[in-house]
């Protein structure tokens, strides 16, 4: 993978994103609007990124991360969290044979150790059968937290120093980058919030050092194609300087 520097480079000389990254948003409000349960929206939620995944190629969008539960989301109800662990194990057992025939190489980013053993497995066996696909490459956050994944990478990294494998004087912002759980990804271009919440709770606090950022009203199960290729042609007309001045 190119260092920092060559990857912002090769980044910046794109008419469009080559990676999106969706903090998919508005679920639980836009089935309580329509009188109907939290768990409903989600559903709704799921059937979307189909979509989303599937215009990526026309789009020139080679990457799509997706943020699907956080390490803060444990919080909620027991009702809802069991939800959406059997969601995503239906979501994966549902979608497997699609995604592989389609092209789609699969990633899960996040810590596993507090999820179920039948999620587990059913990731593990997702991200092998779509291992050799690369038409898009669609990564899906799943107990995910920038702080816990900034975290966990220090201490693998300290680890390593400790055994002297590394040397403090060798660490850099790009040693770092190797022990996070998105050390095989480009950073993110573009950073989109759906709902009308204006924040980044948590979401690739690392990788989103440069990316723009669009926070829109929509709700995550009204996200269109045709919203969403509306942000990725706004894209093309920022101007990406990295620091740098335009001369």
């Amino acid at each position: 993978m190119p260092d920092g520097a060559q990857e912002k480079q090769e980044q910046g000389t794109q008419c469009g994103p080559r990676h999106v990254a969706v903090i998919m948003d508005g679920n639980g409000r836009w089935a309580q609007s329509r009188g109907r349960p939290r768990l409903f929206g989600h559903h709704a939620g799921a059937k979307r990124v189909r979509e989303i995944v599937e215009a990526c190629p026309d789009l020139g969008v080679k990457y799509l991360t997706v943020f699907a539960f956080s390490t803060e989301n444990w919080k909620r109800t027991q009702t809802e969290v069991a939800g959406l662990m059997s969601l995503f194990r239906r979501y994966i057992t549902k979608e497997a044979r699609a995604l592989c025939d389609e092209g789609v190489r699969v990633r899960f980013i996040g810590d596993r150790v507090r999820l179920d053993n039948k999620l587990i497995s059913l990731m593990d066996e997702l991200e092998q059968m779509t291992q050799a696909n690369d038409r898009v490459h669609l990564t899906i956050a799943l107990n995910y937290g920038s702080r816990d994944e900034v975290s966990r990478a220090i201490k693998r990294l300290a680890e390593d120093v400790a055994s002297g494998e590394l040397s403090p004087q060798d660490v850099t912002e790009t040693t770092l980058t190797r022990y996070l759980d998105t050390h095989v990804l480009p950073d993110p271009d573009l950073v989109i919030r759906t709902s009308g919440e204006a924040r980044i709770s948590n979401f690739l606090l690392w990788q989103s050092a440069y990316a723009e950022y669009e926070f829109i009203d929509t709700l995550w199960p009204d996200f269109t194609r045709d919203v969403f290729t509306k942000l990725v042609g706004s894209y093309g007309k920022r101007e990406r300087r990295f620091g740098a001045v335009t001369l």
